[in-house]
C-alpha cells in the first residue's frame, strides 16, 4: 500500500460521513486543534494564514469604501448591555459574565463581549456633535464571545474572530444604502475571492438581528445541500440612537437622532470553504486565500541539480505569488497526498528529464489535470493556470447548488422534497410567523431569505393558502 493511499484513507469519505469528514479536514489539514477550555479552538498556523488572507482581502475593501479601523474593550457593564432591551434579550442566554475582579465581586457584572453595538452606542453618544461629523465609518477586527451549547471548528465555537463594522449617517437613506452596500462586499468577497457563490436577500422578522429594523444576509450552499449564514449586514433605524441618547446638530441646527447600521462576517467562512469546495483528499483551497497557492516538489531530489533548480524556481515565482518547496526527504508521494490534503491550488513537480527539456509538469489541485509548461513561460502560465482553477471551483459550486435548489407550490410538494433531498426549496409565503413556524414544525426547515430576485411561483402560501406576499428560500443550515 502505497503513503499516498494510507493517508488519503485517514479522511471519512465525504458522501459518507460528511460531519466527520469535516471534522477530520479540520484537524489533519491541521488548521485547528482542540483546547482544554471546552468550547474553544486554537487556530494552528495553516488555518489562521487562510484567515489572515480573508482579513486581509477584505479590509483592503472596507478601507476602500470609506470605512476606519477601531479597536473596543472586550468587556461590557451590564448596566450599558441594559439599555438596548430587544438586543439584551436575543444575547442573554449565550453571555459569559465576569463577576469578580481578583477577589473582589464587581458592583456592575461585566460581560465578554458577544457584539458590540452598546460599546460603540456608547462611544458615539461622546463624540457626535454635528452634522458635519457625519457619517462614522468603523470596523474592528476582534474575538468575540457566545456561550454556546453544541460547538464545531469554525462554524460555532465560544469564542470566534470576526470583524464588526458600526456606522452613522445622518439619514435613513444613507443608513439603508451602506446596509446594502456592505452585503454587497461580503457577496464580492465570497464569489471573487472564495469562490463561494451566495444569494443575497432579506432575513425574516423571525430570522432578524435582535435590536435590528431589518436584516440582510447572504446564504451559501456547502456541498451536502446545507445552508451556511456567511454574512449579515443590520440596518437599525435610529433605535439604537434613542436608547443611548445619541445626538448632534442637524443643518437646521435642531437636535437629530442618527441613523445606524452595523455587519459582520467571521471565521465561519473559513468553515464555508472546506465545505463547499473540498473532497474526499481534503482541502481544495480557492488561490487567493491559500497560504501557499503553489507548492514546488523536486522528483529525485537527490540530484543537485534537482534541488538548485527548485530553489531557483522557488526563488523566482514569489515574486508573483505565494511558494512552498518542499525539501524534505519523504517521497513524491507522500507529498503529493500531504499537499493536496492541505489544498493548495497547483502543484509543480521538477525532476531531471524536466530540466533537460526546460519544462515543468503543473498539476491542479481540483481535478489533477497535468500540463508542461516551458520554464521561461511561468510567470504568465501559473497565474492564468490559477485562475482557472478559481473559477472552476466556482462553477462547481455554483452547479451543485442549482442541482439542489427546488420550487415547491404546496405543502405536502415541500414535506416530501425536504425528506428526499438535502437544498433549498423556494416556495410563496404570506408573511405571517405562524406559517414560518409550521413549516419547521412540518418539514424541519428554517427560512434562509427572501431574496432580491424575487420570482413568483403560485399566488398563495403553501401553509395556508392565504395570498402570497414573497417568495423565501427554505433549508436546513450549519
Amino acid at each position: 500500500m502505497s503513503d499516498k493511499k494510507k493517508m488519503v484513507e485517514a479522511i471519512t469519505p465525504i458522501d459518507q460521513d460528511f460531519a466527520q469528514w469535516y471534522t477530520d479536514i479540520c484537524l489533519k489539514a491541521e488548521l485547528v486543534d482542540y483546547s482544554t477550555v471546552k468550547g474553544c479552538v486554537i487556530l494552528r498556523p495553516y488555518g489562521y494564514a487562510i484567515w489572515e488572507n480573508i482579513t486581509r482581502i477584505l479590509d483592503k475593501m472596507l478601507k476602500n469604501t470609506g470605512h476606519e479601523n477601531v479597536a473596543m474593550p472586550m468587556f461590557i457593564p451590564e448596566s450599558l448591555l441594559q439599555k438596548e432591551k430587544d438586543h439584551v434579550e436575543g444575547f442573554a442566554p449565550e453571555v459569559a459574565w465576569v463577576t469578580h475582579g481578583g477577589e473582589e465581586e464587581l458592583e456592575d457584572r461585566l460581560c465578554v463581549r458577544p457584539t458590540s453595538e452598546t460599546l460603540f452606542c456608547d462611544h458615539f453618544a461622546h463624540i457626535l456633535h454635528s452634522w458635519r461629523d457625519l457619517p462614522l465609518k468603523y470596523n474592528q477586527w476582534c474575538s468575540v464571545v457566545r456561550w454556546e451549547k453544541s460547538t464545531r471548528p469554525f462554524l460555532r465555537s465560544r469564542e470566534f474572530w470576526w470583524q464588526e463594522g458600526h456606522t452613522l449617517h445622518e439619514t435613513a437613506e444613507e443608513a439603508k444604502a451602506e446596509t446594502e452596500l456592505m452585503l454587497n462586499v461580503y457577496a464580492d468577497l465570497c464569489e471573487k475571492h472564495l469562490m463561494i457563490p451566495v444569494v443575497k436577500g432579506k432575513k425574516t422578522d423571525k430570522e432578524k438581528f435582535a435590536g435590528a429594523e431589518a436584516t440582510y444576509t447572504i446564504e451559501a450552499m456547502m456541498h451536502d445541500g446545507k445552508a451556511l449564514q456567511s454574512g449579515t449586514s443590520h440596518y437599525f433605524g435610529d433605535g439604537f440612537a434613542h436608547a443611548f441618547d445619541i445626538q448632534f446638530a442637524g443643518r437646521d441646527n435642531t437636535l437629530q437622532h442618527p441613523f445606524q447600521t452595523s455587519w459582520g462576517v467571521s471565521t465561519r467562512l473559513v468553515g464555508a470553504i472546506i465545505m463547499t469546495h473540498g473532497d474526499d483528499e481534503g482541502l481544495i483551497l480557492p488561490p487567493a486565500i491559500a497560504p501557499y497557492q503553489v507548492v514546488i516538489v523536486p522528483i529525485a531530489s537527490h540530484k543537485p541539480s534537482v534541488m538548485e533548480k527548485a530553489e531557483e524556481l522557488a526563488a523566482r515565482l514569489r515574486k508573483f505569488c505565494r511558494v512552498k518547496l518542499d525539501a524534505s526527504d519523504n517521497s513524491p508521494g507522500w507529498k503529493f497526498a500531504q499537499w493536496e490534503m492541505k489544498g493548495v491550488p497547483l502543484r509543480l513537480e521538477i525532476g531531471p528529464k524536466d530540466i533537460e527539456n526546460n519544462q515543468c509538469v503543473l498539476v491542479r489541485r481540483d481535478n489533477r489535470e497535468k500540463v508542461f509548461v516551458n520554464l521561461d513561460e511561468l510567470e504568465t502560465a501559473l497565474p492564468a493556470q490559477l485562475d482557472v482553477v478559481a473559477q472552476a471551483i466556482f462553477q462547481k459550486a455554483l452547479q451543485n447548488r442549482e442541482n439542489r435548489t427546488f420550487s415547491a407550490s404546496t405543502m405536502d410538494e415541500v414535506i416530501r422534497l425536504a425528506s428526499e433531498k438535502n437544498g433549498y426549496i423556494k416556495t410563496m409565503w404570506c408573511g405571517d410567523l405562524a406559517c414560518e413556524e409550521k413549516m419547521k414544525e412540518e418539514a424541519g426547515l428554517s427560512s434562509r431569505c427572501m431574496p432580491f430576485e424575487q420570482e413568483t411561483i403560485s399566488d398563495v402560501c403553501p401553509c395556508c393558502g392565504k395570498p402570497a406576499k414573497t417568495m423565501v428560500y427554505w433549508g436546513k443550515a450549519y
